[in-house]
């Protein structure tokens, strides 16, 4: 693999994790404003590939672990999303729900307990790569277009509404899975693909605005949600925000987005707790219609440097557990490898 792809799937995530922080912050400022800004026809319009396009990246580079030893897939597919799951489920449970912690100690722990069946807020995303990347593992050996049209299958069955259990974690798996199985399936495709677009820049330029169009038009007609529409449109996205990373790698002033991209972790996981801040002092401020523009683009920002800036202060200090998996979270690869070469040895 080389640097330029590396670099342009760093952009790529650094757009997609903007985006993702974008529609939380205007939905929740504007409906607390109650009038839309300058950034709503963004969100709208970012609808059908926001979600799509993260879990397609997500998937990209499955292939270097996914036939690989099994202790080493756990532990950096399992564990490693495990941790981070449970701490910060534990630490945003923990901000958002002190009164109930301080009143009733054993309802916030049920309360607790509940968010790894029906994982709530934004971290559903993190239990959601958790499951995807144990069910690709478990079904590896089966051939890879038989799962891809079974991936279809089930998010066709959910735009119809053939799938609708009120299980948000079996109805995300249906809607979602297609797209990181994609990724995965088709990575050398998405590669080659990206690597054209950034070659021929009239040519991508050009299907840029194209795609532009439809999207919006698909929008419009609430296409994105609609059975077959929905993957097109979303396929498409993904395929256009790779195109526009590709391109991007070119130019220093956007290298903001590969720093992103390379944090994506400590955006998502974090960004919660300064909407939550800034949301208080909208409200104190009383800030009008006129202004939901500005104070969602206000929030935005700090929803996105806040994260950046602690992650940089923590960085020396064993505080960095809250973004570095420790070591006594890890599996001793090296232990389990010596085993199974002593019991080898021995046989």
């Amino acid at each position: 693999m080389t640097k330029e792809r590396i670099d342009w799937v760093d952009y790529a995530k650094g757009i997609c994790i903007i985006l993702v922080v974008m529609m939380h912050t205007v939905n929740r400022v504007e409906g607390q404003i109650g009038a839309e800004g300058f950034l709503g026809p963004i969100v709208h319009f970012a609808q059908p590939f926001r979600m799509p396009d993260f879990f397609l990246i997500s998937g990209l580079f499955l292939s270097r672990s996914l036939n690989g030893p099994l202790a080493e897939y756990i532990d950096r597919k399992f564990i490693h999303f495990v941790y981070f799951y449970v701490l910060w489920h534990t630490i945003q449970l923990a901000v958002f729900d002190l009164p109930l912690l301080m009143s009733s100690p054993d309802s916030f722990l049920s309360l607790w307990l509940f968010g790894f069946v029906e994982p709530s807020g934004t971290l559903w995303f993190v239990h959601m790569l958790l499951i995807f990347y144990a069910v690709t593992r478990l079904l590896r050996q089966v051939p890879v277009m038989v799962v891809f049209a079974g991936a279809v299958a089930l998010q066709s069955a959910y735009q119809l509404g053939w799938i609708d259990t009120g299980w948000t974690v079996l109805d995300r798996f249906a809607n979602r899975y297609v797209y990181f199985f994609a990724g995965y399936a088709f990575a050398p495709a998405v590669f080659a693909f990206a690597s054209r677009a950034a070659s021929s820049v009239p040519l991508a330029l050009a299907g840029l605005f194209t795609w532009a169009v439809i999207n919006q038009l698909g929008v419009d007609r609430g296409l994105h949600t609609g059975f077959g529409t929905s993957l097109v449109l979303g396929a498409m996205g993904a395929a256009a925000v790779c195109t526009i990373a590709a391109l991007l790698v070119r130019f220093d002033w956007a290298k903001v987005l590969r720093y992103c991209g390379r944090h994506s972790i400590v955006i998502y996981l974090v960004f919660p707790i300064p909407l939550a801040i800034m949301l208080k002092l909208i409200a104190i401020g009383s800030v009008s219609d006129d202004l939901s523009g500005p104070a969602s683009l206000v929030t935005l920002a700090a929803c996105i440097v806040a994260p950046l800036a602690l992650h940089r202060i923590l960085k020396p200090t064993p505080l960095r557990a809250l973004f570095e998996r420790p070591n006594w979270a890890r599996l001793r690869i090296d232990i389990l490898a010596s085993s199974r070469g002593e019991a080898r040895t021995r046989s």
